[in-house]
């Protein structure tokens, strides 16, 4: 059928073929799912903060706020019905930063007064 060079043809335009789609491939429905979850996972997180006294009113309110303006963004991105993995990380990096300042907040000094 085919030979050794045939073969090496075929699998070298596979993956010169294969690289340019990727670049713009959407993610996966699970993909996005995970940004969902990880999203409803820091709201939760500054809910506990708040019902614990971790968290005082104008911080929960100002988290509240970045995790509003990720909502957004994520909204803008899918849009178009489709997450690029370029899209993706720009989310998750923006996610991590939220979460980041969802632990600070929690963990200073400040607590809420009985």
């Amino acid at each position: 059928m085919f030979n050794r060079r045939s073969h090496t043809l075929l699998f070298a335009l596979l993956v010169a073929s294969g690289t340019g789609a990727f670049a713009e491939t959407p993610l996966t429905q699970a993909a996005q799912e995970r940004i969902d979850h990880r999203q409803d996972r820091q709201a939760q997180r500054i809910e506990r903060g708040v019902s614990s006294g971790a968290l005082t009113a104008p911080e929960a309110r100002r988290l509240g706020r970045e995790q509003a303006r990720l909502t957004r963004a994520e909204a803008r991105v899918t849009a178009d019905g489709k997450v690029t993995p370029r899209e993706a990380v720009a989310l998750e990096k923006r996610q991590d930063a939220a979460s980041r300042h969802i632990y600070r907040q929690k963990h200073d000094a400040q607590t809420r007064r009985p």
